[in-house]
């Protein structure tokens, strides 16, 4: 930033006060660099993992000959089904550049996916093969459209510097970082300020100056003008005249150069007083870093404390989780006898059922087998009293009929 400032005149020695934020600047970007060196959440280390895996398919392509002039000797180092898949991946790119803007969009379209397939086809054998990248250089000649690969390689490779920058930077160092930025670009337009108004008070005195000695020149140009007129008629007086101009402009030089000598003293003055500045900031920079480390401290002990309180929350869970399921376990044995029981009840209570009913069946039974024998038995004596009956009257018509025939 100190390099944008504005140039001073030829002669100037204020140029050295501009540069001087520079390093202060620096320093302050080197102490908020992120505390943490390495990915510790799955979620960071996949985006690098991806653009890791990126950059080397990436680089594969870059390596990718535009023909093969010995296939041969690339066997060894990718394996043949590797030399058949780059073969065909470059017959069928052959392909697609062989097409001309007269063929069909859909034929275009094809070849085109064609060639993407056949290079995720290339790509994930040359992925399983450690050895790709030394086998497929110097295996032919690269296009320049590969050159533009190799500038996307270098842009992604800055992407993950930049990606893995930002991931490793916690939220609060993220907020640091802004809040010294802002101190420093306001430190840095502080100084510019202090040193534009320095530059133009030595522009206005060097501008005070030429007006002056332009004035002075001017003067004696006239001066000069007149003594040639007079040349001739008074010597003297030109003589004594140029003595005169020429003390005036020895005054006026040492009057210059005193008012210069003078703005210098102030310039260094200042100077000081912005070394000074920087000297103050850099301690209340000192202190405010040791209160962030106290409180990172304090913040990591409650951190633990916690950890410590959660863990021994943790086992006394896992103990009350072993004894739920135990108690689990023996309430499903009772579940299970209880089911076995009441299924044994169950029958029990079904053969009883069945027993009553057939036993209500034979009682049942056998009321209508006893009324059944009633009634056979009252209707036998009523045969019987009825065959009893037609004897009597029978012996009685035989006994009246005897008695008739006697008489």
């Amino acid at each position: 930033m100190a390099s944008q400032s504005p140039e001073a005149p030829p002669g100037d020695e204020l140029p050295p006060v501009a540069l001087t934020p520079v390093s202060p600047n620096k320093l302050s970007l080197k102490i908020i660099d992120p505390s943490r060196k390495k990915l510790v959440s799955p979620e960071p280390q996949r985006i690098v993992g991806v653009l890791d895996e990126c950059i080397r398919k990436m680089e594969l392509v870059a390596l990718l000959p535009s023909e093969l002039t010995h296939p041969e000797s690339l066997s060894v180092s990718l394996g043949g089904k590797a030399v058949g898949s780059l073969t065909e991946h470059l017959r069928v790119v052959k392909e697609r550049r062989a097409l001309t803007v007269d063929t069909e969009e859909e034929e275009r379209d094809a070849a085109t996916k064609a060639v993407r397939n056949s290079l995720l086809n290339l790509l994930r054998l040359l992925m399983g093969c450690p050895t790709a990248g030394a086998g497929l250089k110097g295996a032919g000649p690269i296009t320049e459209d590969r050159r533009g690969v190799q500038e996307l390689v270098a842009g992604l490779q800055e992407l993950r510097a930049v990606v893995l920058e930002r991931l490793l930077t916690t939220a609060s160092e993220e907020r640091e970082r802004s809040r010294h930025i802002q101190e420093v670009s306001m430190r840095h337009r502080s100084n510019l300020e202090v040193v534009a108004t320095l530059e133009k008070e030595v522009a206005a005195a060097i501008k005070d100056k030429d007006e002056e000695i332009s004035k002075q020149n001017e003067a004696i140009r006239r001066l000069k003008g007149s003594l040639h007129q007079k040349e001739k008629t008074s010597e003297d007086f030109v003589a004594r005249t140029q003595k005169e101009a020429q003390r005036q402009n020895e005054s006026d030089q040492k009057t210059s150069e005193g008012k210069q000598t003078r703005l210098q003293q102030e310039a260094n003055q200042l100077r000081v007083q912005l070394n000074n500045l920087i000297t103050e900031h850099k301690e209340a920079e000192l202190a405010l870093r040791k209160k962030k480390y106290k409180l990172e401290t304090e913040i990591e002990n409650w951190i633990q404390k916690y950890d410590t309180d959660m863990g021994e929350k943790q086992t006394e869970l896992e103990e009350m989780t072993v004894i739920y399921e135990e108690e689990k376990a023996e309430l499903r044995e009772l579940q299970e006898h209880y089911a076995v029981l009441e299924l044994e009840y169950s029958q029990v209570m079904e053969e009883r059922r069945i027993a009553q009913e057939k036993k209500e069946e034979e009682e049942r039974e056998r009321e209508v087998k006893s009324h059944a024998v009633v009634i056979i038995q009252a209707f036998w004596r009523g045969h019987c009293v009825r065959k009893v009956m037609k004897a009597k009257v029978k012996s009685k018509k035989a006994k009246k009929g005897k008695g008739k025939k006697g008489k």
